[in-house]
């Protein structure tokens, strides 16, 4: 007689499923952005941050990119918490809430994005933009604290390497909107957060703490 497949508990499948967003979400956000980047017309990946792609037109979709990303966020950070680790789950509860915020309050258009803005940077800015960099510069600390909490437990190296790699570009960026180098530099670190991200809540699921 064959034995049965093994299975696991109803709260085992509900924490797995939980983390399967946190897989998930940082290469959803990341597909979604880049092919925007690569097809919207006048957006420049060496001048433009993704958060530009939420103004003109077809902005919405980058709106619901991003909302849906943060939720998924959430949803992978309850899952994380379920693990035990409670202060990486809170941080990574308040980047996924920083994403959804920064969705929902769109950045202004900028730097020639969308077609027929003027050049350079805006003069003023608007309520929503102005929340929209305050949700996201605190989404984005939650982030890189979040890389030093969990790496306590988690992929220790991997997990601080992201924490100061994000770190470094979002301190670039803030401090110089609109350079090529650290405009690129600065994308390069969202990939590796989301990898960082997919790899941790992956570990997880399998139970596999380092």
């Amino acid at each position: 007689m064959a034995s049965a497949a093994p299975t696991c508990d109803p709260a085992t499948r509900v924490t797995r499923s939980l983390l399967g967003y946190g897989i998930i979400a940082g290469p959803f956000y990341v597909v979604v952005s880049l092919v925007q980047a690569l097809t919207r017309p006048g957006f420049d990946l060496t001048r433009h941050e993704w958060s530009l792609l939420a103004t003109g037109p077809s902005g919405w979709i980058q709106v619901v990119n991003v909302v849906m990303s943060g939720l998924m966020v959430v949803a992978g950070a309850a899952g994380v918490r379920r693990t035990g680790l409670k202060w990486g789950s809170v941080l990574l509860a308040g980047y996924g809430i920083g994403l959804v915020c920064a969705g929902v309050f769109a950045a202004d258009p900028a730097d020639g994005f969308p077609l027929g803005t003027p050049a350079g940077r805006a003069t003023s800015v608007s309520w929503h933009g102005m929340l929209h960099l305050v949700v996201a510069g605190v989404g984005f600390l939650c982030l890189i604290a979040a890389c030093f909490v969990l790496a306590r437990t988690v992929l220790p190296w991997f997990s601080r390497i992201t924490g100061v790699v994000f770190f470094a570009s979002f301190a670039g960026i803030a401090s110089g909107a609109g350079n090529v180098a650290l405009n690129l530099a600065f994308t390069a670190a969202v990939v590796l957060a989301s990898v960082w991200l997919s790899v941790v809540s992956l570990r997880l699921y399998r139970g596999e703490a380092r």
